[in-house]
């Protein structure tokens, strides 16, 4: 109802999969605006959230072995008459050319492959490095899911055989009696697909919960822009369009994958076909002002060079304040209540304080270092590597502590609250 109040909508609304984690999103709309919303709900749901005693976590990954939290960017694109260029029968309308939609697509596809590390670098947050790669978040490998039809039509079609699109529904069968079979979309999404398309639409779904995703829809219009002008330069330049959809489709056809994302093999396969694989967050931060990203921005005059160095810049400040934080909090944490607390139950704190001089240590060394992109980087090892040693000191110990006497909230109570209530509401 707040949201409704400032005139934002909310359509979908609904459970997820992890304990106490929601889903919902606005209308569709233009991006300026939508983003705006965007940011307003976040705001909205943290306020809310505090008058009921509660708190509203947007962080990526705020538990371990559980979902963790995105944002799923739907992005199209269309002309100032209202055609939407990703909506296969609007554009076959509108021209009369069924062989407009495989142009347009084959562009995009190119784009993404170019550019599949300014992708990630979009998407590049302390929190995303815990979350991609399992409990529904794609892996950091930007390749695109474009489903079984749409994949055949663009291979008849780069292959000269000239048919139009035309997507089928498929039935699911759920092999159970009492739910009977549905019908689903042909280009039915892939949840473990970092950019799939859904039929009218490309759902970015790696973008993480915390991030404000207005570089992330400038990133993926300048990379069409760039595409679209490469494809119209070679046109007037006396090109068939359909002869420079078809050389693109067979350059950059190795970014569709329509497999699962989270097969083991299939990051050494795409590290071997050359699509985009950036692991690490600070080494994709580190990619935005690339020479060939560079290029990219300053030819659309988005931003220069100076512009596009400072946005790394801040970025990697960014990450390496994050983690200071979480370092910082982590050793409070351990000595101001886990240590008392173990000394009272009469257990050995041997552990944990090694706990303790681990973080420090990585943390010293992160002070110490004066480059920028080393320092994020020892603050990555220390987040994704030093700090998780450390917990797992902390877990045993919490698992041998009287329970009375443990001073933190536990995972059961922190995901679980209705189990830890009396019949008023009351927590026990």
């Amino acid at each position: 109802s707040e949201a409704f109040k400032l005139g934002t909508p909310l359509r979908p609304r609904h459970r997820e999969v992890a304990p106490g984690q929601y889903e919902m999103a606005p209308y569709f709309g233009h991006a300026p605006e939508q983003i705006d919303q965007n940011l307003v709900v976040m705001q909205i749901c943290e306020e809310v959230a505090g008058r009921y005693g509660l708190t509203c976590l947007f962080q990526e990954k705020p538990f371990a072995g559980i979902n963790g939290s995105g944002k799923h960017n739907n992005w199209s694109i269309g002309t100032s008459e209202g055609i939407n260029l990703l909506n296969v029968n609007q554009v076959t309308k509108a021209t009369g050319n069924p062989a407009i939609f495989p142009v347009i697509m084959a562009a995009l596809i190119a784009g993404v492959d170019k550019h599949g590390d300014l992708m990630r670098a979009s998407i590049a947050c302390p929190g995303n490095d815990f979350r991609l790669g399992a409990c529904e978040a794609p892996p950091a490998i930007m390749s695109t899911y474009i489903g079984g039809s749409l994949t055949q039509f663009l291979d008849d079609f780069r292959n000269g055989k000239a048919t139009e699109y035309k997507p089928v529904k498929k039935m699911l069968q759920t092999g159970v009696d009492i739910v009977a079979d549905f019908e689903v979309p042909a280009e039915d999404r892939n949840r473990t697909s970092p950019f799939p398309y859904g039929g009218h639409r490309f759902e970015f779904r790696a973008v993480g919960s915390t991030q404000n995703v207005s570089f992330v829809n400038t990133v993926l219009c300048a990379l069409t822009a760039e595409a679209f002008k490469e494809f119209s330069d070679k046109i007037e330049a006396g090109q068939s369009p359909q002869e420079v959809a078809k050389v693109a489709l067979n350059e950059h056809w190795k970014v569709i994958y329509n497999g699962d994302g989270y097969d083991p093999e299939w990051p050494a396969k795409a590290t071997k076909q050359g699509v985009c694989r950036i692991d690490s967050g600070v080494d994709a931060i580190n990619e935005m002002a690339n020479p060939k990203n560079l290029k990219l921005f300053e030819d659309l005059k988005i931003l220069n060079k100076k512009e596009l160095e400072a946005r790394r810049d801040v970025n990697l400040v960014h990450y390496v304040g994050m983690i200071e934080m979480e370092a910082l909090c982590m050793i409070d944490m351990i000595v101001q209540q886990i240590i008392p607390a173990l000394k009272e139950a009469q257990m050995s704190v041997e552990s944990v304080q090694k706990a303790v001089d681990m973080v420090q240590k990585g943390l010293a060394a992160m002070h110490l270092e004066n480059g920028l992109f080393e320092k994020a980087t020892l603050a990555r090892n220390l987040r994704l590597e030093t700090m998780i040693e450390a917990r797992v000191f902390v877990d045993n110990a919490e698992g041998e502590c009287p329970a009375h006497l443990w001073p933190l909230a536990t995972y059961k109570e922190l995901l679980f609250l209705d189990a830890n209530q009396d019949s008023n509401g009351n927590t026990v």
